[in-house]
């Protein structure tokens, strides 16, 4: 077993808190520094189904991707979503850690996770900071492939959920530069443009966005687009950072949630 304040210092390491944007919330929800931790369960989403989970497996640290108190809360009472979980965790003993944006931007974190998983070569961020880390990546494919088989092959590397992949350009085009950012990464759409990439992978596209990118082909910017789970785009990263804690902490049994987080339960077409 590890006490929490060692692995806080490891979570630290990997994904710096000075990657987090300035707007999120990473860090330790609820669980004391000197917490014995024998078993951790990573997820993107703390709900009270993988808490449930985590309770039944005798988890006592959750690590999740996405910080469980983002926004400001004024109560904690049980009769409230948050409070009901936050409330289960502690008499459980289940401590909770986030590492969020933090995680986006670190090298082997999640965008970084998903561009090799897709195949990109060397992939590098879209927005780097001093030490060439930061948001989203882009490089090339190994050879150019179309549209739809690009989309195929993600719907290959994703797990599946009901809303599947939409694209926004021509089928048959062919495409090589891809860019990516795991989650919603609508704010980089305009630096891979600027790149003049094939193809731009993100979650979370609104009409609007999508749109304003496809008219701007006019103007000599043809940036296919191409919209994903969020969930989904975030969950490849799971196992990557597991296997990193495995082993610089052999003694904590790190599992990977096997819940599916995504909201969406199923669609209609016409």
């Amino acid at each position: 077993m590890a006490v929490l304040n060692d692995l806080v210092g490891t979570f630290e390491t990997l994904w710096p808190p000075a990657l987090a944007e300035t707007w999120d919330a990473p860090g330790l929800v609820t669980g004391s520094s000197t917490a014995q931790i024998r078993k951790a369960l990573l997820t993107v989403d703390l709900t009270h189904e993988v808490l449930e989970q985590a309770i039944q497996d005798g988890v006592d640290l959750v690590l999740a991707h996405h910080p469980y108190l983002m926004r400001g809360v004024n109560t904690m009472s049980e009769s409230t979503v948050k409070g009901s979980v936050i409330s289960d965790a502690i008499r459980n003993g289940i401590s909770i850690y986030s590492a969020h944006t933090n995680a986006d931007s670190a090298v082997n974190g999640v965008s970084e996770v998903f561009a090799k998983a897709l195949g990109i070569l060397d992939p590098k961020p879209l927005i780097a900071n001093s030490d060439g880390v930061g948001l989203g990546r882009y490089g090339q494919l190994a050879a150019s492939v179309t549209l739809g088989e690009l989309a195929t092959r993600l719907a290959k590397v994703l797990p599946p959920t009901a809303s599947g992949i939409r694209v926004a350009g021509d089928y048959r085009q062919q495409v090589r530069s891809v860019g990516l950012c795991g989650g919603a990464g609508d704010s980089l759409l305009p630096e891979a443009q600027q790149l003049g990439l094939d193809v731009f992978i993100t979650a979370d596209l609104r009409h609007h966005v999508v749109q304003d990118a496809r008219e701007a082909r006019f103007v000599g910017k043809d940036t296919a687009i191409i919209d994903v789970s969020h969930w989904a785009s975030e969950w490849l990263w799971l196992e990557q950072a597991a296997q990193d804690l495995r082993k610089l902490h052999s003694d904590v049994v790190f599992e990977v949630c096997d819940l599916r987080t995504d909201p969406w339960d199923f669609v209609v077409t016409q």
